[in-house]
């Protein structure tokens, strides 16, 4: 009776280990996603032009919510910007690709919107020196 006693919980140890093992071997590895390092350049806006257009990531564009366009961050990602010349701070998500032309060729690296710009506190100025922090990237991107 101890033998069949002992042998069942053998038995049982054996199961568990082998599904523990299955389960193991068929989930899926989480994709390896690398945060960025900081961005600095500068930051210019975009807005009246842009308003009520359609963006990269398919939302309607709103010039005076918290929103940027970024060439290379998977549209989604949730940015801090600081202006380095007043330390003013903003969180954005990205929902648009840019900068492009001049803007881009003088070392832009974001574009926000123009409600942004008006906290970080360039409107006149129109580009900035920034620091872009990644806070959070999409579920979905496996950059």
């Amino acid at each position: 009776m101890r033998n069949l006693t002992r042998n069942r919980l053998v038995a049982g140890v054996a199961v568990v280990t082998m599904s523990f093992l299955t389960l193991i071997g068929t989930a899926k590895p989480l994709p390896q996603v690398s945060l960025p390092p900081l961005q600095v350049g500068l930051a210019s806006y975009y807005g009246p032009g842009f308003h009520g257009e359609v963006t990269a990531s398919g939302e309607i564009f709103n010039q005076y919510e918290m929103v940027a366009a970024h060439r290379s961050l998977p549209l989604g990602s949730v940015v801090r910007v600081t202006n380095l010349e007043n330390r003013r701070r903003v969180v954005l998500r990205v929902i648009d690709r840019g900068p492009y032309g001049r803007n881009y060729r003088k070392g832009t690296i974001i574009d926000v919107s123009k409600g942004a710009a008006r906290r970080l506190g360039f409107i006149r100025d129109g580009l900035v020196p920034v620091r872009v922090e990644v806070l959070k990237l999409p579920p979905d991107a496996s950059r």
